[in-house]
């Protein structure tokens, strides 16, 4: 089976679910290529092949376009027919050529299966599949359909149309592309994020010796993951004479850092919270270890890898009901879920966490460990992704 796996830019290092599920369709006999829009010579898995490029300067731009176009001449056939069926989507003479332009690279493609790796990046490419004999597949997360179908109605009726198959990191994020008008005949499975046990067991975990609460939040520094929310709880516990330290892992542009540091100082939080900013994934993993009380206050989440890692790990974990959090925590099981927007309730519930005997503490922990271990490895995600493809 050869699977084309499309994405903005080969996945990194760090980048776990792109890298396991390459290497398990691997094992299991497919043939993946990864096509994006730059390469990455670190990046080793499996060939890449990368969109044409698009010049600012006209002249360069038409010149690529030429060259682009006569290399596209042996696959005349699925040109046209890739004419032919953006026509009928009614799309303007104009954006066709635009996009067998942008889209030359996957016209040329080899492949059973057309796999966009974000809801997104299939936009301006849903007649792709279709015109070059493979099937089309698109993975939701948490951007693709609570955040970018806000600010572009209708943006997916397109896709709707032409996808053969869906992955979702969620059932929450599913029904929700069920209600933005995917077709609930469309066969779909739910895939949720995985974590490498290994990996994970190579990450000293150490105890905190002082009487200083350790909170950790991994989070980029943006309004959906409720930083402001975050600051408003720290000042909470503050007010009721919380020693603690809250360390938030997790970059964003100068002015989200400047607004949420200024925050801070407002508040008067400027020895409690530290914003670290974005660090290596085992340096993160590493902090998230240290400490005491994992805790994420976002207003949506597809699913969450970090609080997934923070179970797995046995820490003590607490996060807003929103998304498919509540499938990744099962409250007052593995870990606590508060209502969203609710600073009051969240830091009570710390509070209230951090109060339990050392017995309620461990038996939270160990639950968590085990569900993580038994659900979300690594090894059982490979074979989801290879049923996906081999089922109907």
């Amino acid at each position: 089976m050869k699977i084309g796996l499309i994405l903005a830019n080969p996945p990194g290092y760090s980048e776990t679910f792109f890298n396991s599920k390459i290497n398990g369709l691997q094992e299991n006999g497919a043939n993946v290529t990864v096509f994006a829009q730059t390469s990455n010579e670190e990046f080793k898995l499996c060939p890449v092949k990368t969109a044409p490029k698009v010049y600012a300067n006209p002249i360069k731009q038409l010149i690529a376009m030429g060259v682009v176009y006569l290399a596209l001449l042996p696959q005349l056939r699925r040109i046209l027919r890739y004419i032919a069926l953006e026509r009928q989507e009614k799309t303007a003479w104009r954006l066709v050529f635009k996009r067998i332009y942008l889209n030359a690279h996957l016209l040329k493609a080899d492949a059973d299966w057309l796999h966009f790796g974000f809801a997104t990046q299939a936009l301006g490419s849903e007649t792709v599949a279709k015109a070059i004999g493979a099937k089309m597949a698109v993975s939701f997360r948490g951007f693709d359909v609570n955040v970018y179908p806000i600010k572009y109605p209708g943006c997916y009726d397109a896709l709707w149309n032409q996808v053969d198959k869906v992955h979702s990191i969620s059932d929450d994020l599913l029904h929700k592309a069920h209600a933005l008008g995917l077709d609930k005949t469309t066969p779909n499975r739910i895939i949720t994020p995985a974590v490498n046990l290994k990996s994970l067991s190579e990450i000293s975990n150490k105890k905190s010796k002082n009487k200083v609460l350790q909170i950790v939040t991994i989070a980029r520094l943006h309004w959906v993951k409720g930083i402001d929310l975050l600051i408003e709880t720290a000042g909470l516990l503050k007010q009721k004479d919380v020693e603690f330290n809250w360390t938030v892992v997790g970059d964003g542009d100068q002015k989200s850092s400047e607004r949420y540091r200024y925050h801070i100082y407002e508040k008067g939080l400027q020895n409690e919270v530290t914003l670290k900013g974005q660090q290596s994934h085992s340096s993160t993993l590493q902090q998230l270890s240290d400490a005491d009380v994992y805790v994420q206050t976002s207003l949506n989440e597809g699913f969450c890898n970090a609080v997934l890692e923070a179970q797995a790990l046995g820490k003590l974990c607490i996060a807003t009901d929103v998304g498919g959090v509540p499938e990744n925590i099962v409250d007052g099981k593995t870990g606590w879920v508060v209502p969203k927007n609710n600073v009051d309730k969240l830091a009570d519930k710390i509070v209230e966490v951090v109060s339990l005997s050392d017995a309620e503490k461990v038996k939270i922990s160990t639950a968590a460990r085990s569900r993580v271990a038994e659900e979300f490895t690594v090894e059982k995600q490979q074979q989801q992704f290879v049923k996906f493809y081999s089922e109907a």
